[in-house]
């Protein structure tokens, strides 16, 4: 487990991540009384919550974003299974700082959160729902930024803020949850499943026996609920890896255009420069030239 921790204003976020060999069991607990938030970007892990002899627990938790209130006497846990990475962003703020926020920044909390702003119990959970696709890209942007030292502080702060603004822009809208939490399910899976095989993606009559949707709702909700077709999504985590592998390996770029998935060299490479602008020759140049 990886655990970036960094202040914001009067927020204390942490950046976590892990890819387990083994089940394993996180545990964490508050110091002092709280008010939190929690994004997870993957991980199908399953959050378990302890406080005054209950127990509560969340299953499934990729692409959900909670909040929530806690204290010292609460408990969480997350297990974490192998093979279903964890990244998770979590978001605190003491409650006794909350009268040290911009007026208009206690507005939106009194707002929107007036439970988790006088809680009755050790613990409160507030509103929950899976990320829309711009806190999708928030989150997914924190965690493949390439950025370092200040530069990467000053990025990781400017898209922290972007989640909180997203979250609470979503609890002052209107808008309306247009799939079930079922299918919202069903979707975060078959998401989960093209980006562990997308060398040799499954076609979407597999895709969609997999988690149990037909292969029209499958292919339309895809795309509503993240922003992009199935095919589009398989093709940007290929070049997105062979980005990757061609920056922080020895692969070659046949190897590397093999790794991902593809077949011609010619399509790869294409492909590769529509996406990033560089042919991917010119990637691997520039790192072997930063090596020497």
């Amino acid at each position: 487990m990886t655990t970036d921790i960094i202040e914001l204003n009067d927020f204390i976020v942490l950046i976590e991540q892990s890819n387990a060999t083994k089940t394993f069991v996180q545990k964490c607990e508050i110091d002092g009384d709280a008010v939190g938030f929690a994004f997870y970007g993957s991980g199908n892990v399953e959050l378990e919550i302890k406080h005054n002899q209950q127990t509560k627990y969340l299953t499934n938790t990729t692409g959900l974003a909670i909040c929530f209130f806690g204290n010292q006497k609460v408990e969480f846990s997350h297990k974490i299974e192998p093979d279903k990475p964890l990244q998770s962003i979590s978001i605190f703020s003491k409650l006794k700082n909350m009268h040290l926020l911009s007026q208009a920044e206690k507005e939106i909390f009194e707002k929107h959160l007036p439970d988790l702003l006088n809680p009755q119990e050790h613990f409160v959970k507030g509103p929950s729902f899976y990320m829309t696709l711009d806190m999708q890209l928030a989150v997914q942007k924190i965690f493949n930024t390439t950025y370092t030292g200040n530069t990467r502080l000053l990025f990781l702060k400017s898209q922290i803020s972007e989640l909180l603004a997203h979250f609470f822009g979503l609890l002052a809208s209107d808008q309306k949850d247009v799939f079930s939490e079922k299918d919202k399910n069903k979707l975060f899976q078959a998401k989960e499943i093209v980006t562990h095989n997308f060398s040799q993606p499954p076609s979407i009559t597999q895709l969609s026996k997999m988690v149990g949707l037909n292969s029209s709702k499958l292919k339309k909700n895809f795309k509503e609920l993240f922003g992009i077709p199935v095919f589009k999504y398989v093709q940007e985590e290929r070049l997105n890896k062979a980005y990757e592998l061609l920056q922080q390996s020895d692969k070659t770029v046949q190897e590397a255009a093999w790794e991902v998935g593809y077949e011609s060299l010619s399509s790869f490479s294409n492909a590769f420069h529509k996406k990033f602008g560089a042919r991917p020759n010119d990637i691997k140049q520039k790192c072997f030239s930063n090596k020497s």
